[in-house]
């Protein structure tokens, strides 16, 4: 099913097999994915594609300053004919959301997301809506144009698993891309094939979540969260919620690679996606900080 799934990604990014497999752990370590690269890479054919292949739904809001929460979450009408309210879910009631260009979004609706992103529900008048069990954001957000844009703040950030950015693909997968679009109809739309059900995607969540993580590599993890809380050039260091999240998505990629246990190279290989979202400091690169972290903190011995 794994294999399904990739090959159906690896056929929308064409030499992008590493930004896949980091998406496919996002989704079976129940995370969120922000994108932030520039416009026409990829990013709503990936989502599409994704959404199709875990045989989900697909919903995608175009962000804007005029966007309401409401417009994301949705809301209650009244209907004339039955004198009675009734709900009309919004986007957020989908198995795969793309929330486009995010940082467009006034931070009243970006906070419509918060309660959706953590624990897959909604509150509208006091009612709680649950979500789909599979629940998946694709957020994206422009690097370059920030006129106009509200900066997400980093208790939105935190509701994110990893940060990645696509890139431009290299020559010759760019010409495979051009050649295998002569004579279709429709460019952005590929023919992605449906490989799970819901009820598969939910039953491969739960066993990632069962991958094993010895008592070493927790306190492996927790010391390199205490690395960044301890220095100076850190404003905001990596919180337990963060924690949790480096955990699920270590756990995932260790099943990605065919084991049952997670060694120090899952939390290493997955460092950077995941806390590159939630580090903020005086600092000029993060992924330098990064590499100094994971050199400075000793490594456990497993038995793996």
């Amino acid at each position: 099913m794994i294999d399904g799934i990739r090959q159906a990604l690896n056929q929308t990014l064409k030499g992008k097999q590493d930004v896949v497999e980091k998406v496919i752990a996002c989704v079976l370590a129940r995370g969120h994915i922000l994108l932030e690269d520039l416009p026409g890479l990829g990013k709503t054919t990936l989502a599409k594609s994704l959404s199709t292949a875990i045989g989900g739904d697909f919903a995608r809001v175009q962000c804007t300053p005029d966007l309401m929460p409401s417009d994301v979450t949705g809301f209650n009408m009244f209907n004339q004919k039955t004198r009675e309210f009734e709900f009309v879910p919004g986007p957020v009631f989908s198995s795969v959301l793309l929330a486009d260009e995010i940082n467009r979004a006034t931070p009243r609706t970006q906070s419509s997301l918060f309660e959706a992103m953590a624990e897959r529900q909604v509150t509208i008048d006091k009612h709680c809506h649950r979500l789909s069990e599979s629940f998946f954001v694709i957020a994206t957000q422009n690097p370059v144009d920030s006129h106009g844009a509200y900066p997400l703040p980093e208790a939105q950030l935190d509701r994110f698993a990893m940060r990645l950015s696509i890139g431009y693909p290299d020559k010759e997968n760019e010409i495979e891309m051009l050649a295998s679009n002569i004579h279709r109809g429709d460019p952005e739309r590929a023919d992605i094939k449906n490989v799970l059900t819901p009820r598969q995607l939910q039953q491969l969540q739960n066993h990632v979540s069962q991958v094993h993580i010895e008592t070493n590599l927790l306190r492996y993890m927790v010391e390199l969260a205490e690395f960044t809380r301890n220095r100076s050039e850190v404003t905001l260091g990596i919180s337990p919620r963060g924690l949790l999240t480096l955990q699920r998505v270590a756990q995932a990629w260790a099943h990605l690679n065919g084991r049952d246990f997670v060694t120090p190279d899952d939390i290493q290989e997955m460092a950077y996606p995941v806390l590159n979202v939630r580090l903020s400091g005086e600092f000029d690169d993060a992924a330098e900080f990064i590499e100094e972290m994971l050199r400075s903190v000793p490594v456990p011995v497993t038995r793996g």
